[in-house]
């Protein structure tokens, strides 16, 4: 049966009362009281970012395909569409913060370098939760006093956060900045590849549409990613194969096709060609924890599922 059953959760971005500026801030203790039945631990995609910072305690945490082992220091970043699962967070304390696609537009490049998981240091880490309560009492402020709110404070505060918690910002005096001619065609082309990776799978036919040649789409390419073109748009059809596989009833010719493949048999080349074995041979190593999420959500429990943080009380 081809019907594409999708195993993850997908959770939307809804703010809690008195917080309309797209950014909040949770804690580890307040997901688990939200989540008596550790829907955390099962797949999981949102559609906004989640920045957590692991003050003290252990735990794991899982990102397409990846996992995390979490101490004190650790940092984790999600970002939209990114399917995860918080593995087991149980011992963790520390800050979740929130926020949507677009509130602060000037990162798309760090997010795209930035790793999912990375430590940091004891002083750094001090510095990072000075920022995250900064940012609570400002945000809490706009909250209990309308007259006060300043989304574009609530962003400098945010940014200012990042900046301190991502990994060897202060040294990347090489990083393209925000609005030079490399960060501009890589953002342009970053965008056009998420809208049309399932049909477009050359990097000529983003050249065209942009307005670039494939040299020029490459050289932004490596400069801001690390990587060429070609290699970025792989890598992003080859990533969402994965979740097809492994999250889905599809079977392989259905994933082919969802994908812009026409012949099974090119889509079995190319993922063999990316990853060295045949997809049904990873699905089979990978794909396990579908079936057991399916059909979990029962009645009554769709009112709950209708955003992150009345979504953390029904679904993460």
């Amino acid at each position: 049966m081809e019907n594409g059953l999708d195993a993850v959760r997908q959770l939307r971005y809804l703010p809690a009362v008195g917080s309309p500026h797209g950014v909040e801030v949770l804690d580890f203790a307040g997901l688990r009281s939200m989540d008596p039945r550790r829907r955390r631990a099962l797949p999981q995609r949102p559609d906004f970012h989640v920045l957590a910072l692991v003050r003290s305690g252990t735990g794991s945490h899982e990102a397409d395909f990846h996992g995390h082992p979490l101490a004190v220091g650790s940092a984790v970043w999600i970002r939209p569409g990114m399917v995860h699962r918080w593995s087991d967070v149980d011992a963790c304390d520390g800050p979740l913060v929130l926020f949507r696609p677009g509130f602060l537009s000037g990162f798309t490049v760090a997010e795209t370098a930035a790793p999912v998981c990375w430590r940091m240091d004891e002083q750094r880490l001090d510095l990072a939760l000075l920022a995250v309560e900064h940012l609570v009492r400002e945000h809490d402020a706009a909250a209990h006093a309308p007259h006060l709110a300043s989304p574009a404070l609530l962003s400098h505060l945010l940014a200012a956060l990042l900046l301190r918690a991502l990994p060897g910002v202060p040294a990347a005096t090489d990083a393209p900045r925000p609005g030079t001619r490399h960060t501009d065609v890589f953002r342009a082309y970053r965008s056009a590849v998420e809208e049309h990776f399932t049909d477009w799978h050359h990097v000529a036919d983003y050249a065209r549409a942009l307005g670039y040649d494939v040299r020029t789409l490459t050289r932004a390419t490596r400069a801001a990613a690390g990587t060429g073109a070609k290699t970025f748009l792989d890598q992003r059809i080859l990533l969402e194969a994965k979740r097809l596989l492994a999250h889905t009833d599809l079977p392989v010719s259905g994933c082919a096709r969802r994908l812009g493949f026409h012949d099974v048999g090119n889509f079995t080349t190319f993922f063999r060609r990316q990853e060295a074995v045949p997809p049904a041979a990873w699905r089979t190593a990978y794909g396990s924890a579908g079936p057991s999420v399916r059909g979990e959500t029962g009645p009554g429990e769709a009112a709950a599922n209708a955003g992150f943080r009345s979504g953390l009380r029904g679904h993460s």
